[in-house]
């Protein structure tokens, strides 16, 4: 089946909103995209200096000491224990593997990609791709029979929602009865902010507590972008059900699809290394003390937002207005409509701007608050 036309990409739309926020007079405040602003740290990046003699052609399937340091990293970082370094495989960032996971499984019409209603527009986009519908639900039982992939998202972009091991348990049960695969896309998961994610694990749709020891047909994918600011490195995973890892495997492979060796070299050390991990957290979590409460100043209702790197918010009105308004203070978020039909009130607002910026904002909220 050929390629059918894709929607325009929805983040041209803000052009005039940008320029509007441009503007300002103390600058823009830009928490649309949110992509990171705080350095890569210095041990990552002597990784990836010692790494540049790469000479011959890097491997799909990642060097051993990858493949290592990811069933490593489950295991400690996420409670899953089972896996080998046959079960993971690296790759070129996390949106690729989105946007391209249901053609890979070899999806195509007729057949229903599932996937939450606030969604990352790329799962519906992946669906697109490989010539099968999409189907926003959230509940199991709305699943439609011809279902054969299924979108997990937790924490949720852009809501912040965590589901937890029962819920997890629930989507997968209902996924096997209908034959489909599981692939839940995990890449906030260091990021808990409310109880009981402000102490626990997230976890993870691998868990034991959620698929035993079976984990066929499940899958989880992470990301180091947030966690380690390596989003300019692209620089993700994919873990679980050995049939679905080894059919990846083999498209990639004729495909030529291979993480550079030196990023290999990066993601091992990145992956060995809490420290970083905690000193990011912490910033983002100090960065959300200061924008929640200016939101809320200001009129707007933080919904979920317990985990992840967004407020998910709204102040009842329609969002391109709140976007408008906001824009007129200089800040640039994004408009609830590109995740889901379901938000036209909401808007998005990332944590990925600098201290100062953080703190412009949240004065500027205030200020709009202080006139309500």
């Amino acid at each position: 089946m050929a390629l059918g036309e894709l929607p325009e990409y929805p983040w041209d739309l803000m052009t005039p909103y940008a320029a509007t926020a441009r503007a300002h007079t103390g600058g823009i405040v830009d928490l649309s995209i949110g992509s990171p602003v705080d350095p890569t740290p210095d041990i990552i990046r002597e990784a990836l200096a010692r790494a540049t003699d790469a000479h011959a052609y890097p491997t799909t399937v990642g060097t051993p000491a990858l493949r290592e340091a990811i069933v490593a990293w489950f295991a400690r970082r996420r409670g899953v224990t089972g896996l080998t370094p046959d079960d993971v495989l690296p790759t070129i960032g996390s949106k690729e593997l989105v946007a391209f996971l249901p053609f890979m499984l070899g999806l195509g019409e007729g057949d229903a990609v599932v996937h939450p209603r606030a969604a990352y527009p790329t799962y519906a986009i992946g669906a697109a791709l490989a010539g099968a519908r999409s189907v926003a639900a959230d509940d199991p039982a709305e699943w439609p029979d011809d279902t054969r992939l299924v979108w997990l998202n937790s924490p949720g972009n852009p809501n912040g929602h965590v589901l937890d091991v029962p819920a997890l348990r629930a989507a997968v049960s209902r996924a096997r009865e209908l034959g489909a695969v599981v692939a839940s896309d995990e890449c906030y998961a260091e990021l808990g902010w409310d109880a009981p994610w402000n102490a626990e694990c997230i976890p993870s749709v691998l868990d034991p507590r959620v698929v035993g020891d079976d984990m066929h047909d499940v899958v989880a994918v992470y990301s180091l972008s947030k966690q380690s600011n390596l989003a300019g490195y692209r620089a993700a995973f994919i873990a679980g059900g050995r049939s679905i890892i080894d059919r990846l495997t083999t498209v990639r492979k004729h495909a030529g699809l291979m993480v550079p060796a030196p990023l290999q070299s990066a993601m091992v050390v990145a992956l060995g290394d809490e420290a970083h991990v905690e000193v990011q957290r912490e910033l983002y979590r100090a960065r959300r003390a200061v924008l929640r409460p200016a939101l809320e100043a200001a009129g707007f209702r933080v919904d979920d937002s317990e985990a992840g790197l967004y407020l998910w918010a709204t102040e009842g009105r329609d969002a391109w207005e709140s976007i408008g308004r906001l824009a007129g203070l200089g800040i640039l978020a994004g408009p609830g409509v590109f995740y889901g039909d379901s938000f036209p009130q909401h808007v998005r607002l990332s944590l990925t701007a600098t201290d100062e910026r953080i703190d412009a904002a949240a004065a500027r909220l205030r200020d709009l608050g202080d006139t309500l």
